[in-house]
């Protein structure tokens, strides 16, 4: 029997050991691989979804680490957190930019769609964990904003027809009241993980 996996691509962020130990604790098996993984072996794994990690860069830098809009189109559930959220609204067309205020600690997040399969059983205000100098100011085509904070227009955006979701907080860590009811979302309720 193939086994349900979901893949994290590492960006180079802090805390890409502790998305692999949450998706774990949705009794979820995950393997973590670089941002330089090619895409077809990625795509070889047959994972049930795909998270793309935070990272120190800024996405619009020559150079930055990167993707390919094929990714987003495997047809398999993607969900970018902090940098990876950027880059997907970047790849996909959308803008980010150097925002005015740094978002950094704990920070209000206001729900906008709470019936939103990501925020399925979260409170429409929820704490979480901000650490970001970029934003995304525009969302790309076929996404909408799912939530906001008083400083970041777009803290949640999706495309759930596709089951891209970008968020710009991160809900791995344990800041994020609600986090963990997030990625659950995600890995069993987006994805369709058995969790066995």
């Amino acid at each position: 029997m193939d086994q349900e996996k979901v893949i994290v691509i590492d960006f180079g962020g802090q805390y890409n050991q502790l998305v692999a130990r949450r998706v774990r604790e949705c009794n979820v098996y995950c393997e973590i691989y670089s941002y330089k993984t090619d895409l077809a072996q990625i795509k070889a794994m047959n994972p049930k979804g795909i998270i793309l990690t935070g990272g120190p860069n800024s996405c619009y830098e020559d150079g930055a680490p990167t993707c390919t809009k094929e990714l987003f189109e495997l047809g398999v559930p993607v969900l970018g957190l902090c940098y990876g959220a950027q880059l997907m609204m970047h790849v996909l067309g959308g803008k980010v930019e150097k925002a005015d205020v740094s978002e950094y600690g704990k920070t209000e997040v206001l729900v906008d769609k709470t019936d939103s399969k990501i925020f399925k059983d979260v409170s429409d205000k929820t704490i979480c964990w901000m650490s970001h100098t970029d934003y995304i100011s525009q969302v790309a085509p076929g996404f909408e904003i799912a939530a906001h904070t008083a400083d970041c227009p777009v803290a949640t955006a999706q495309n759930e027809e596709k089951k891209l979701y970008a968020i710009q907080f991160h809900p791995e860590v344990l800041h994020t009241q609600q986090g963990t009811e997030m990625l659950y979302n995600f890995v069993r309720g987006i994805c369709g993980c058995a969790g066995t």
